[in-house]
């Protein structure tokens, strides 16, 4: 069975380990004033509950979260009581390796030892389709 649209229902949050505790200490206070700042911009999203993940915090959502959910989630947490916003990068949400896998990219990026961005993958194409028109 295919879908068409991601199934993924998972916001990630990349931060400093500092960040991500003092973020999960207070979860249910984020989370309600995660659902009251999605709702005042009358987005159709609500978030059920945040994790810790070794990289920094997932936020679990009833429904794939669009760029504007996205966008809501990534103001309210940057402007969260305690967390240091320079230590938060942008929101995004789960990708899947085995695609990544499949067509041969690696997943962390060689330089940085961090995970990959859509440029990295852009380039990388750019590379294959410049190689194929020298032939």
């Amino acid at each position: 069975m295919t879908t068409k649209r991601p199934s993924y229902k998972q916001v990630m949050i990349h931060m400093s380990t500092d960040n991500a505790n003092k973020f999960v200490k207070d979860s249910s206070v984020h989370i309600a004033n995660i659902n009251r700042a999605l709702k005042n911009v009358k987005l159709d999203i609500i978030a059920d509950f945040i994790h810790v993940k070794n990289k920094g915090v997932v936020i679990f959502t009833n429904k794939v979260a669009s760029l504007l959910d996205l966008q809501s989630i990534e103001k309210y947490v940057k402007n969260a009581q305690f967390i240091k916003a320079e230590q938060i990068e942008s929101l995004r949400l789960t990708q899947s390796k085995l695609y990544l896998k499949i067509i041969s990219i690696p997943y962390l990026s060689e330089h940085t030892n961090s995970d990959i961005t859509s440029d990295d993958i852009e380039n990388f194409f750019k590379k294959i389709i410049y190689s194929m028109t020298l032939f």
